[in-house]
Order: structure tokens, then sequence, then C-alpha cells
């Protein structure tokens, strides 16, 4: 089948080739990002795969429709960025990958809160320069510390379950309580319950519209003084002027995220000859206490070879005719 793949780096290249030789679709790679400027690339392709910041509007699906395109598959868990109910009308069908390794994102998730809270990433800029000061490095002991988990899917849980094992009590929020939650010593407690009782909160939902700015200026104001906040789920889950303002107040004592709501425009590319003329970013990463990656939890090679294998039969399944077992549908 022919198969148009969006946001296309060089290593999705190598490693969608690689597994593609099982499968023997007609992969066309594009770097460009799929939005109203760029659909006219995937005219003609029955299939196109796409990326977190990829924009499949209804707009962008309508010109999809029209060029011939019945199937969308997106290379990440989320599917955000698709407008399902328009694809439903229009007729295409869209797929995900539903399950990768949650261990690439939730050992990311404890990299972060770690160099975030012992001031690592401080340190290795000292000591290149030939600092070996401590001063401003002290971070405090994780055991004994209260972290809250805002959301404990797979994800979320793994992340617990690591946490517990640094001798940490551990609440979680999910409007769907797991029982493995509870069987590695997690407590499931309302949202305002964890913002006030936890020293560190990690995100680990996906971006619907009752998640989007779950952290914003009323959740702020319920949490303790010094709160490290961890975000590797979605930009859009925390409002980032609220927690600028946290920031600059001194109640958010740090913020170490890998995604970014505003990020479209510049994860994933090189801007660093460039003018970054977002703001807000530019803010975030002039704090000392903020430490900011660019959407990379994801990125290991267990979590991207199963990204690829599990678009690829999603296609191959479209093209036999069977059941596409990762499919998404709207609501109702």
């Amino acid at each position: 089948m022919k198969v148009a793949v969006f946001s296309a780096k060089r290593y999705d290249r190598a490693m969608l080739a690689e597994l593609n030789a099982a499968h023997r679709h007609a992969l066309t790679f594009q770097e460009a990002r799929l939005e109203p400027e760029t659909v006219a690339l995937a005219a003609g392709f029955p299939a196109v795969s796409i990326f977190v910041n990829d924009q499949l509007d209804a707009a962008v699906l309508e010109t999809l429709a029209a060029g011939g395109t019945r199937l969308v598959t997106t290379r990440s868990t989320g599917f955000n960025q698709i407008d399902l109910r328009a694809a439903a009308r229009l007729g295409i069908r869209v797929t995900r990958v539903a399950d990768y390794s949650p261990h690439s994102v939730a050992e990311f998730a404890v990299g972060l809160l770690l160099a975030l809270n012992r001031r690592i990433h401080k340190a290795y800029e000292r000591t290149r320069n030939g600092n070996f000061e401590l001063d401003g490095l002290m971070g405090f002991d994780l055991h004994g510390r209260t972290v809250g988990v805002i959301g404990t899917g797979k994800i979320g849980r793994v992340f617990a379950r690591i946490m517990a094992g640094f001798g940490c009590t551990v609440l979680g929020h999910d409007p769907f309580p797991h029982p493995d939650f509870e069987a590695l010593g997690g407590r499931y407690v309302g949202l305002d319950v964890l913002a006030r009782d936890s020293d560190v909160i990690s995100l680990h939902c996906p971006l619907m519209e009752s998640t989007r700015h779950v952290v914003n200026d009323a959740f702020l104001a319920l949490t303790r003084p010094g709160l490290l906040l961890v975000n590797t789920s979605r930009g859009g889950l925390v409002d980032t002027q609220a927690v600028i303002a946290a920031l600059k107040s001194r109640h958010l004592g740090g913020l170490a995220i890998d995604v970014y709501e505003q990020e479209a425009s510049l994860f994933f590319e090189d801007r660093s000859s460039d003018i970054i003329d977002d703001d807000l970013i530019q803010r975030l990463v002039s704090f000392p206490n903020v430490l900011l990656t660019g959407h990379q939890a994801f990125f290991t090679r267990e979590a991207f070879g199963t990204i690829c294998a599990t678009t690829l039969e999603s296609i191959t399944a479209f093209e036999r005719g069977q059941a596409l077992v990762n499919e998404v549908r709207a609501p109702g």
C-alpha cells in the first residue's frame, strides 16, 4: 500500500524502512508536518502516518479524503491532534499505538525528577567550566516524601512503582482506579487532596477536554510551597501562564517538562540558529529551577521499535481488510 509518512526524521526512516521488509508497503517520507500547508503532499495516498504535532483538523481531513486517503495512523499513543468526529464523517479510519514500553516514559520522568531535585544539569554545566562549588545545588531526600501521580495507566503505574521503591508515599488520581496501583501501596485520593499533600506531582494522563490545564492557578494554589512538578505526558495538561506565575512567586519549587502546550512549531526541529519568538518558552527556560527537554521520553530502542512495528501492522491489517485492533473512534 502507498503510505505518506509525515514528520519523518532520520530515525523514523531507518526504523520504518528496516521493519517494512516484512510488509512491503510503498513508504514515501516527508519531513514536513502534516498541516493545511502540506496536506497536498498526501494526495493519492490511501494511508498516511503522522506524529504528535501534525494537525488533522476537519479541513485537513476533508482534503485527505478528497485525495483518496482512507487510513490515518498516528505513531503515538495520544490522538488529540486528530478530529475523530470529522474522520468518522469522512469515512477515514484512525489507528494509534495503544501500547509500547511504559518503562521508557516512566524512567525518563524519574530521571527528570532526580535531575531537577538534585540540580544535576546545573552541576554538569558548572563542572565543565571548572566550577566545583556546591552552593545552590542542595536538594532533598525523596525517601519519605509524598509523590502524587495524576493518571495511573500503564506509564503512571510504572512511575509509581519506582517511586514506591524509593520509599515514597504514593497518591494517585484517576477516574478509572486500577487495583495494581493499590497493590503497590498507592492510595487514590481526590485531586484537591493530591495537590495539597504531595511534595512531587507527575502527570501521566491523556489530553482531553476534561484534563486540559488540569494544572492551573486554582490547582497550584492548593499545593505545598516548594512542590516539584513533572510532565512527560502532553503539554496541554499544564497552563503555562499559571506555572510561570507560580515560579515567579517562588511557590513552585521546580518544573521539569518534556512536553509543552505550544511545542508544535519548535520540537523535533533544530532552532539553535533561529530567533525563537515564543515568549512563554523563553520565559520558562530563563528560570534556574526549570528543566525542559524536547519530547524525548518515549525515545528508547524498545519503545520506538514497537511504535514503528505497530504502525506498519495497522497498515497491513487495513490493506487486508482485517480488524484494526488499535483503531480509535469518536465518543458515541
